[in-house]
């Protein structure tokens, strides 16, 4: 063996070397990309069924508030319903109201005046 294939030899060594070296971390990282997978397939599989169940809350959430649309309309109906009556109730026996209470007012007004006179009238004549 001449100095060459020594030197060869020691260099085909160290490459094995070498590549042994490097093939650890590789079969680490080989590892840890398939403990990954394993991860997010068990993380696909158990967010399925939650987003599945989600979506029905927010389905039935939705139908509720369906309701709850419909229950205002109607409670907004009412209002206004309550709002044409009270205005209906004031133009009908309101302003009767207001000319009953005039009336008796200037009635009022009447017997007042007409006592006040008699009272003088009888002080007076003393």
């Amino acid at each position: 063996m001449n100095v060459g294939d020594v030197a060869g030899l020691i260099a085909a060594i160290a490459f094995v070397l070498l590549v042994g070296l490097l093939a650890v971390p590789l079969v680490k990282l080989g590892r840890v990309l398939d403990e990954a997978t394993r991860s997010i397939r068990e993380v696909t599989e158990h967010s399925v069924p939650i987003l599945d169940e989600a979506a029905g809350t927010v389905a039935g959430a939705n139908a509720q508030l369906g309701k709850v649309d419909t229950i205002t309309t109607s409670a907004a109906e009412v209002s206004e319903n309550v709002s044409a009556l009270a205005g209906l109730y004031a133009a009908t026996l309101g302003r009767p109201l207001v000319k009953v209470a005039a009336f008796s007012y200037g009635v009022r007004q009447a017997f007042a005046g007409a006592s006040r006179k008699a009272g003088s009238a009888g002080k007076g004549g003393r």
